[in-house]
């Protein structure tokens, strides 16, 4: 069986080609049974949309492999803690487990309500959490 650290790495691998692109560096991969089905990073930058999060984007990507909207028994892995939109869109999704790296004390749902997601939902937090925080960090002490 893989484990969280190994999907967290293809999240971080994601979160590099957001960087590299001038996006703010958060990746995500969805997983079904034991394979990824979604692989995603920022594009709020490149499609000039707020709502083009890499959670959104490997959720839209997730159901069109699977062909419906729900995605039961599959994990998001995201390099940064979900915001409250994402949440929700998770929460929808009926997603069953999401693993993050580093917490958003910023913007990231708990600091709101951890009710946001669907009651089923299994949350892991802090996977490869020094690794997904330096990233941001990185970027944006370039951006100042």
């Amino acid at each position: 069986m893989l484990s969280d650290d190994h999907f967290m790495k293809q999240a971080l691998l994601e979160a590099r080609y957001a960087e590299e692109d001038g996006e703010i560096p958060v990746g995500a991969v969805i997983v079904c049974n034991e394979k990824i089905i979604a692989r995603a990073h920022n594009l709020t930058e490149t499609l000039n949309d707020v709502t083009a999060h890499a959670e959104m984007q490997a959720i839209t990507a997730a159901a069109n492999v699977l062909g419906g909207k729900y995605l039961t028994d599959c994990t998001l892995y995201v390099t940064l803690e979900p915001c409250v939109m994402c949440a929700g869109a998770l929460a929808w999704s009926q997603i069953s487990r999401i693993v993050y790296g580093a917490s958003d004390d910023k913007r990231g749902y708990s600091k709101y309500s951890d009710a946001l997601l669907h009651p089923k939902t299994v949350v892991v937090k802090g996977v490869l959490e020094e690794e997904c925080a330096a990233i941001m960090k990185t970027f944006f002490k370039k951006k100042r």
